[in-house]
């Protein structure tokens, strides 16, 4: 079973609650940050980059004390205020007509080492190394990770009793997602919670955040290495967490736009996707597809609905079955040469938020010359894959909303 703990979360006071909550690291590039920022939003904490005219490079040294610096000033100015004792914390979010609930917790790096933090996503060693250096300078998560777990009626009771009471935040953010945060202070209810995950919850997946995650597993493994006193009880070896439901969670698609055709004409490359796909043109409105192994093709001012066929997939592979692997395998590795979609300059990927109307702009623009939607994945998929130690192909999942930093930040100390 996964060990949890509660923590004293560092956190803004509810009338500065939307001031300093900030969209997460990675979702803004340097320039929509500087321009997003007010006086005591988190981007100066978590894209200090931004605090220089011109904007630095992030990995500058200057920028890394500079985020040191901001951390200091905003819990000096009362922006962040630490919590008197150690906590629970529910975070709803919602999107349109769904809301997903999750709990806010430390989860142990411990975990992370024997397999129960189960991932779906290879990592890079750059980025575990970059998010490294922010954890170890701050000594504290600044962000949390996301976390999906199966099922679990006692703690669904927990929360379902929790959200009934008033909030200590709620507000919707500039994209019209709502986030609304309790603080489950009651002792007995915080016992019940580490007796449930620790008796009843076998694994965690993690489902945005691989890097993050192993970072925190680095940082703690090295201040084990430097304490000869080490227990595995002390703070640095936990980090901070939002875990939610499976159940509750959807998996938005991630789509493919490509430059080329690798050299073949139009009527070419759809001959080649005839041999494995049944080929049906749709026309000019768009066409999303309507069930696994139903792709959704853009070219040349049409909309193309490809199902794969019979053979082309097997359903007993965990990898196998998923729509980026057909894709992968029969198109653009077969048929369009894209070997590598990691280091490829020829395709770029594109999150199903956005619509598939994005796809249509961006080929319709000429940047582009094909595009393609895929169903979503399932949770269950991923569920599967990480549970046989599978890893996803790239570019697989897309989560919304992405969790709100700032609501809760974790101290090493």
């Amino acid at each position: 079973m996964v060990r949890v703990k509660p923590f004293a979360a560092i956190r803004p006071p509810k009338d500065i609650v939307t001031e300093v909550a900030a969209p997460p690291y990675d979702v803004l590039n340097s320039e929509e940050a500087k321009a997003m920022a007010g006086e005591k939003s988190l981007l100066h904490i978590t894209k200090p980059e931004i605090d220089f005219d011109p904007i630095l490079p992030d990995h500058d040294e200057r920028v890394y004390a500079k985020a040191v610096e901001n951390f200091k000033a905003f819990k000096q100015k009362g922006w962040l205020v630490q919590d008197p004792t150690e906590y629970y914390y529910v975070y709803a979010q919602r999107m349109g007509d769904r809301t997903q609930y999750g709990l806010v917790l430390c989860a142990h790096t411990d975990d992370y080492a024997t397999g129960k933090i189960k991932k779906h996503e290879l990592t890079r060693k750059d980025k575990e190394d970059d998010r490294m250096v922010h954890v170890k300078i701050q000594n504290a998560n600044i962000e949390p990770v996301f976390f999906a777990f199966r099922d679990n009626a006692a703690l669904k009771e927990i929360v379902d009793a929790k959200i009934k009471e008033a909030p200590e935040y709620d507000f919707i953010d500039e994209n019209g997602f709502g986030h609304t945060f309790w603080v489950i202070d009651d002792t007995q209810t915080v016992r019940r919670i580490t007796e449930i995950f620790t008796t009843q919850v076998e694994a965690f997946y993690v489902a945005d955040g691989h890097h993050r995650t192993a970072a925190a597993a680095r940082v703690g493994a090295e201040k084990k290495a430097l304490n000869p006193y080490h227990t595995g009880d002390e703070e640095y070896n936990f980090f901070m967490a939002v875990c939610f439901p499976e159940s509750e969670l959807k998996i938005i698609d991630y789509n493919r736009v490509v430059k080329d055709l690798n050299g073949l004409a139009k009527e070419e490359f759809l001959s080649a996707l005839e041999k494995d796909f049944t080929v049906k043109a749709e026309g000019a409105e768009i066409y999303h597809p309507t069930a696994l192994h139903n792709f959704s093709m853009y070219l040349d001012g049409t909309w193309y609905s490809l199902t794969a066929k019979d053979g082309r997939y097997d359903d007993n592979d965990p990898i196998g079955v998923l729509d980026v692997t057909i894709l992968s395998n029969l198109v653009l590795d077969g048929i369009l040469g894209i070997k590598d979609l990691r280091t490829s300059d020829r395709i770029d990927f594109v999150g199903g938020i956005r619509g598939l109307g994005e796809l249509k702009k961006r080929v319709d623009s000429g940047e582009m010359k094909v595009a393609f939607a895929l169903y979503p994945v399932s949770m269950e998929q991923l569920i599967n894959i990480a549970d046989s130690g599978n890893i996803m192909p790239p570019k697989t999942t897309w989560f919304e909303p992405k969790l709100r930093s700032g609501l809760a930040i974790h101290s090493l100390d």
